[in-house]
């Protein structure tokens, strides 16, 4: 805070805690838009870091900037995402105590992007475990790896993340990474079958066609153009100017060997990556009955050799589904449709399921392997969360109902956390709590999730029920439970006005962040994400040994009905809460400043919208509800007590007594300031300020007394070292003339031959700089302009005693 005070004119305020107008949200804006104008893309609210997205390389995350933020206080270095790490990984050696960091934001604000920087930094920083680095290159090669399956390029980021991540990061008791596990959330899986326009499916399909080496294709069956499959030109978006496949894939390579893969894992996986192209290129044509058959035979050939299935059974489970009634198996033929959507619906389990094995994988290989040694039992654990940001597009189906429903808790973790905090430190310090007025967004989390009468229970019930259930009955069942929620409507129940922006087939949900329209289209088929049971006897007895464990056969057996998409999600969205609970939080909002990816330019409207939804005023009304500054009495007192002639240079008492002094001296009134326990609290960002012009001023002043006493000292000391080398000479030169004239006086000559007792015989000449030692050297070689002085016998300025310094 304290580093840029004195800039805030031209840069605006590094702690938005410390804007005078804390309510207005044009001051806020305003404040962020002086930053990105001068690169200063970190801001701070109160420990929340706010990240604005510069679409270009800053040079602001090398070694030199982490050494920087190493070890130093919060507040005393500019804001940047490196502070936080260092604060959070200090937190969690000294106190000994579990961390988090929760990355949010909207699609292309920089999220993933945080999150390496995240792990680089400690990757770099902390302590190399005893067994070398393998596990912090492999918590930096996971990465690439879950992009490549998990990331695609959507028309707002070239790199999305269509997952949510949490990784946990175990340290030992010397602060060294030993291990690490990964926790994934609600992959797109419908991106595999379908991509809107100007969108791709996930990276490592076009990574594998573009880097994969002749060989392998060959072996898999493919060709390298996209456009040669169906699941891949949906979005006519194949090439992408922003990411080179080909070096990606190398990557991607390179990484999986990292993790511990097998060759023949490798091969494995890729084989299940190229069975989903080559499903989707499986057509069908209608029988005389109007039944499905497949018609492209080299495609069901290259699948069962990949898939390592019988080629009758899966051509059979593609077109017929098998029933079982009253304990009969009865095999029903599908039709064109049907049979579309059960391919579709294959690929989409086959593909989530081998991304969950994948993570399974991943966390297998950064397990530690000391888990029996008494050092891991004393390990702790650094969270990082890096998930998907509230959505709202113009056409918005069960996957963003999904993730907004997620946003919400977090947002309500959030607040209640942040209101824990505060509370905490204002009665640990002793200053009265006042309650704070701000939106409990639990009215909304309780619509969704309650039991029975919420939204996911209700959806799961049409799911569930026997009969004709659709969509449309799945709606016409909300508006009889819900219809009387503030936070609900729908076309059916809206007044006339808002009629006009409603669809029949649509409702709509008040969210914390704003108004979120939701068709119903789609939400039962892909909240039961059925598969067809003869489908799931086909992959489960695949011989390719990734498959096998990815469809277990117990799931056969298993008579009771495998839960809703929505319900797996609720319980571990709760399960992460959980988790987030049990540990000590850090934030990062970040800000994605325009839609077209430029850097420089700020979209305002866009921001405002995200200002809103990410709740960054409500934040800063709970942060500013008190106190805009608080600090520790020694920080406070080592900043400031030149300012007070009774606390500079030094001070000899308590700290606190130190800074009551000091504030005394400054003229705070009562109502500015509460004295802690340990920390001095200051209610208005003027006073500190003021105090802070007041601090530059003197430093000002005492910059000029330290150079005119520094100069004075410097020239005294000069003066000494002539008036010595001086006296030295002065010594000298009476002695040479002293000896010349007892020479004459005893035997009339100076010759040194003449009087041997007085002149010994001439020794070798000595080397330059011991002629002369010490100061008095430049009086004789610096100046060599000067008049010359006297000749002096060489013989007796050898032996000459030696000048004091």
């Amino acid at each position: 805070m304290e580093s840029a005070l004195t800039a805030r004119d031209r840069v605006g305020v590094q702690d938005f805690v410390l804007l005078e107008n804390f309510t207005s949200e044009a001051a806020f804006i305003e404040n962020l838009r002086r930053r990105f104008r001068e690169n200063l893309i970190y801001t701070y609210i109160g420990p929340v870091l706010v990240s604005v997205n510069p679409y270009r390389d800053l040079q602001i995350y090398s070694r030199q900037h982490m050494e920087r933020y190493r070890g130093v206080s919060f507040y005393e270095v500019p804001p940047h995402l490196f502070a936080v790490a260092d604060t959070v990984y200090r937190a969690l050696r000294t106190e000994r105590r579990d961390q988090a960091v929760m990355i949010s934001g909207e699609s292309g604000a920089g999220k993933t992007e945080a999150t390496k920087r995240l792990l680089q930094f400690y990757a770099e920083t902390c302590p190399a475990p005893e067994r070398g680095g393998a596990v912090r290159d492999r918590l930096l090669q996971s990465n690439p790896v879950l992009e490549a399956f998990g990331n695609a390029k959507t028309l707002r980021n070239d790199n999305s993340s269509r997952f949510g991540k949490y990784m946990d990061v175990q340290f030992d008791f010397k602060g060294a990474p030993v291990g690490g596990h990964i926790l994934s959330y609600l992959l797109e899986k419908s991106r595999v079958v379908h991509q809107n326009h100007g969108e791709r499916n996930f990276h490592i399909f076009y990574q594998l066609l573009e880097g994969g080496e002749e060989e392998t294709l060959r072996r898999l069956g493919l060709e390298r153009n996209p456009q040669s499959y169906l699941y891949l030109v949906k979005g006519q978006c194949a090439k992408v100017s922003s990411i080179n496949d080909k070096s990606d894939w190398k990557v991607v390579r390179k990484a999986l060997t990292v993790i511990d893969f097998t060759e023949d894992e490798v091969e494995d996986l890729l084989s299940i990556v190229a069975s989903v192209l080559h499903l989707g290129n499986i057509h069908f044509a209608a029988n005389e009955e109007s039944n499905a058959q497949v018609t492209t035979e080299n495609q069901l050939k290259y699948l069962t050799r990949l898939l390592s299935v019988e080629g009758s059974t899966l051509r059979e489970a593609l077109t017929h589904r098998k029933i079982i009634a009253k304990g009969e198996e009865l095999l029903s033929p599908l039709n064109l449709e049907q049979a579309a959507y059960a391919r579709d619906a294959l690929a989409k389990a086959v593909y989530s399921r081998t991304f969950t094995w994948l993570v399974g994988k991943i966390n297998r290989s950064l397990a530690s392997k000391d888990v029996e040694s008494p050092s891991w039992r004393s390990t702790t654990v650094l969270g990082l969360l890096d998930i998907y940001g509230f959505e709202v597009f113009q056409h918005n189906s069960f996957e963003q109902f999904c993730i907004n429903y997620c946003n919400e808790k977090l947002q309500q973790l959030f607040i209640e956390l942040t209101l824990k905090s505060e509370q905490e430190e204002y009665e640990a310090e002793g200053i009265a709590w006042e309650p704070v007025q701000y939106f409990n967004n639990k009215i909304i989390c309780d619509l969704v999730e309650e039991k029975f009468k919420g939204i996911i229970s209700i959806l799961d019930e049409e799911c569930l029920r026997p009969g004709e259930a659709t969509d449309l009955t799945f709606l016409e069942k909300l508006e009889d439970t819900v219809k009387h929620h503030p936070h609900f409507l729908t076309h059916k129940l809206a007044d006339q006005r808002t009629r006009k922006s409603l669809g029949r087939g649509e409702f709509r949900l008040l969210h914390y962040a704003g108004e979120v329209t939701y068709s119903v289209t789609g939400f039962l088929d892909k909240n039961n994400d059925l598969l067809f049971r003869n489908l799931k006897e086909t992959m489960c007895s695949s011989k390719n040994p990734i498959m096998s464990q990815c469809f277990d056969r117990s799931e056969l057996s298993d008579k009771k009905r495998p839960e809703t998409v929505a319900t797996q999600f609720k319980m571990s969205l709760l399960q992460l809460v959980e988790i987030l609970q049990s540990k000590e939080p850090a934030y990062v909002r970040c800000i994605k400043p325009n839609d077209a990816k430029q850097p420089g330019r700020f979209d305002e409207v866009l921001i405002r919208h995200q200002v809103k939804y990410l709740g960054l005023l409500e934040n800063l009304r709970v942060r500013r509800a008190g106190f805009a500054y608080r600090r520790k009495y020694e920080a406070f007192l080592q900043r400031y007590k030149s300012l007070c002639p009774e606390t500079w240079p030094t001070w000899a008492g308590r700290p606190q007594d130190g800074v009551a002094v000091l504030v005394r001296h400054l003229g705070y009134k009562p109502e500015e300031y509460k004295m802690g326990r340990t920390k001095i609290f200051i209610r208005f960002p003027k006073t500190l300020f003021a105090t802070e012009d007041a601090l530059e001023v003197r430093r000002q002043s005492l910059a000029t007394k330290i150079q005119a006493a520094w100069r004075g000292f410097h020239w005294r000391q000069k003066f000494l070292r002539v008036k010595r080398s001086a006296i030295c000479i002065q010594s000298w030169w009476r002695g040479t003339l002293g000896r010349r004239k007892a020479a004459k006086e005893v035997g009339g000559t100076d010759h040194p031959a003449a009087h041997p007792r007085l002149h010994p015989a001439p020794r070798p000449p000595l080397p330059r700089e011991r002629l002369l030692p010490g100061p008095c050297a430049h009086l004789f070689f610096a100046k060599p302009e000067a008049a010359a002085a006297p000749e002096c016998p060489g013989h007796l300025v050898a032996h000459a005693p030696t000048c004091p310094a």
